[in-house]
């Protein structure tokens, strides 16, 4: 295993990227979700698309948030861990839908929205989608520039 990541770092390399993340970050957490909701979503992301960085990271803020261990290690198998409350369910199930293809036709089928719906009003579901989108938007940093799990922002990117 390499001690670098193999990109420098890329704000460095798109300094325009800076100001897109705050915009990122401000929009998920200055919004009505709880800041848990967006980490058990953002953690689900991680999982799904099968890296190790992301996933690391959202665990970490997770325990960071002070959420339990229980309800962090579970989110791989949320559907029947006790763990989560309805809103939250609702809203692992839409990352879920988002970020996987479904063999059933829509991705987000209006039986999902509407479950969607039943916990978060207009403001709350676009919320969800901005957050789902923010860890979205970094998946391909993450899979190309392969940035070192656990290790921090300023020393995971390559010098090069």
């Amino acid at each position: 295993m390499s001690n670098t990541s193999r990109l420098a770092n890329p704000q460095d390399l798109v300094p325009a990227l800076k100001d897109i993340s705050k915009a990122l970050f401000t929009a998920t957490g200055t919004g009505p979700l709880p800041r848990t909701t967006i980490g058990l979503i953002q953690l689900r992301a991680g999982q799904i698309v099968g890296n190790t960085y992301l996933t690391v990271l959202h665990t970490t803020n997770l325990r960071r948030a002070g959420d339990t261990e229980e309800r962090i290690t579970g989110v791989a198998t949320w559907r029947d861990a006790p763990y989560y409350t309805p809103a939250e369910r609702a809203a692992l199930a839409l990352v879920e839908a988002v970020l996987q293809p479904s063999t059933q036709g829509e991705r987000v089928p209006d039986a999902l929205y509407a479950e969607v719906a039943e916990h978060y009003d207009d403001e709350g579901i676009a919320a969800l989608a901005v957050a789902i989108g923010q860890v979205n938007f970094f998946v391909p940093l993450a899979l190309i520039g392969k940035p070192l799990p656990g290790v921090s922002p300023a020393e995971q990117w390559n010098k090069s």
